[in-house]
């Protein structure tokens, strides 16, 4: 342990946990708990694509991503018409990382759309939401397919997220809050299954940082992104068990 991290090593994911069908009328639904971060990923899957894959047969992935009023301390401002920079930021992040597992021409025309609600916020909110939304995804697609809405799965490839920062010159994994505001430097990493990048943001929040300092944290990152595949592997295999006993 460290002093700057009593309850759990640098290298520890904070406990994670899926519950799958958590709201009844989208196509699926997984709230993910990461710590004390709580997200709520629904899939709803809809004919048609937006005009520019019109024809093409091709269908297309978008999300959106809210942090409800009282997800934080203080109470959120609730996010009406006009979408904060950080919001639009952020789901366009969750979009890219979920369009990157799926190959657009075995889904054919058809929309997925990816709600990512934060219930509760503790830090790496985006990251949750990519690791829960791949769960939910698959879930939705396997939906489909067992309806023979679809004649094979479109999910070509995992996807994962986690954060990592430098706290003190110290490499930590997965920040929550106070880690978070305390970073000197603080990344968010999009990874696949095979450990190619989909996406790294990240900044130093005061002074600068060296490469072999990027390439601890991402070599941190990778570790802990195969830990999330393999929970993520776990839920999705116990509710198609699930599925296939009822």
């Amino acid at each position: 342990m460290s002093p700057l991290r009593p309850h759990r090593l640098p290298n520890q994911l904070r406990q994670i946990g899926f519950e799958s069908d958590f709201t009844k009328f989208s196509t699926s639904s997984v709230l993910t708990h990461c710590g004390d971060t709580r997200v709520l990923c629904t899939v709803t899957i809809a004919d048609g694509v937006p005009r520019f894959l019109a024809g093409t047969g091709a269908g297309w992935l978008t999300a959106e991503y809210r942090m409800l009023p009282g997800a934080t301390p203080q109470r959120h401002e609730r996010e009406m018409v006009k979408l904060s920079g950080r919001t639009q930021e952020i789901q366009r992040l969750i979009g890219r990382s979920l369009r990157s597992t799926l190959d657009f021409a075995i889904l054919g025309e058809k929309t997925i759309l990816i709600d990512a609600d934060v219930l509760q916020a503790d830090a790496g909110t985006r990251t949750t939401a990519i690791t829960g939304g791949y769960v939910a995804l698959v879930q939705a697609i396997d939906k489909l397919v067992a309806l023979g809405e679809l004649t094979a799965s479109p999910i070509v490839r995992q996807v994962a997220a986690v954060s990592v920062g430098l706290v003190q010159g110290q490499a930590f994994l997965d920040l929550d809050y106070p880690e978070d505001v305390a970073a000197d430097v603080d990344f968010n990493v999009v990874m696949t299954d095979n450990e190619e990048l989909i996406e790294v943001q990240g900044t130093a929040e005061s002074g600068s940082f060296g490469r072999h300092q990027l390439n601890e944290l991402l070599d941190l990152a990778a570790i802990g992104i195969q830990e999330l595949m393999v929970l993520q592997t776990a839920e999705i295999k116990r509710k198609s068990t699930a599925n296939r006993s009822n």
